[in-house]
């Protein structure tokens, strides 16, 4: 394993301390409040056993039973690692929470661009990550991870969920679970590097959901049969579209999902 100067091994460590919340609006909004009021050691992990108004990605909320799912959020100082390059942390998480599921509902696991986590075709969980700029400098990334462990039920409009007791048919210990992706995460990040770089997007790319086959998308309220070919470094998918590539930012394009 490369330990890089960006995030040296003595200095980080994910998890540490690991704080419990038994209610929060949202563990970001949590996290954010406390790097604003002060100095908080990069690694820092605070856990939720109950969510009142968790975030999702594009501004949707992540909605969790009490004491049943992983939601946690990580405040994390990029080190060395340059804003410009700040994809590179959305690929490592990524890789870091796919590790961790996988290890317990197997292969099957995968990602979805740009970093929710699914099995087979079906969400297991998501991510969201926050920046603190101060002036051009990047300070902190906060790095929400909200995983369907132990839930069994869902909203109605939710269109595909699954979690790890449906997977496996096991109950299971959430904070005991948060812990261990937390080591998972330690690992992927501290990969992080220049020389690393490469290997870890064409990992990222190779486990992505609906990878070089047709699915169904929406875009500018067309819908359209469309074929993932790549991702580029800074995060654009690349999207083949009547035969032509087409490259587009998060937020541009829909997947469109059945029950």
């Amino acid at each position: 394993m490369l330990y890089s100067k960006y995030f040296r091994k003595e200095s980080l460590v994910i998890g540490q301390p690991f704080y419990i919340l038994d209610k929060v609006d949202s563990t970001n909004n949590y996290a954010m409040e406390q790097v604003n009021n002060g100095t908080i050691n990069s690694g820092t992990t605070w856990f939720a056993m109950e969510q009142t108004a968790g975030k999702g990605q594009r501004g949707k909320q992540w909605l969790s039973p009490p004491g049943e799912n992983i939601m946690l959020t990580i405040a994390l100082q990029p080190g060395m690692l340059p804003l410009s390059r700040q994809f590179m942390l959305s690929v490592a998480v990524a890789l870091g929470a796919c590790d961790f599921f996988s290890q317990h509902a197997g292969d099957e696991t995968g990602i979805k661009w740009s970093n929710d986590i699914y099995w087979r075709d079906r969400k297991a969980g998501g991510i969201l990550i926050e920046n603190v700029l101060r002036g051009n400098t990047w300070q902190y990334a906060i790095i929400g991870i909200g995983l369907n462990i132990n839930q069994t039920t869902f909203p109605e409009h939710l269109p595909n969920p699954v979690s790890l007791r449906q997977i496996t048919g096991k109950t299971w210990d959430a904070i005991a679970l948060g812990k261990e992706l937390c080591a998972c995460l330690q690992e992927r990040i501290q990969a992080l590097h220049p020389s690393t770089y490469d290997s870890l997007l064409t990992e990222y790319i190779s486990k992505l959901f609906r990878l070089n086959q047709a699915g169904l998308y929406r875009m500018n309220n067309e819908y359209f049969e469309g074929i993932i070919r790549d991702v580029l470094p800074d995060g654009r998918l690349c999207l083949e579209k009547d035969k032509n590539i087409i490259q587009l930012n998060f937020g541009e394009i829909e997947f469109v999902l059945t029950k």
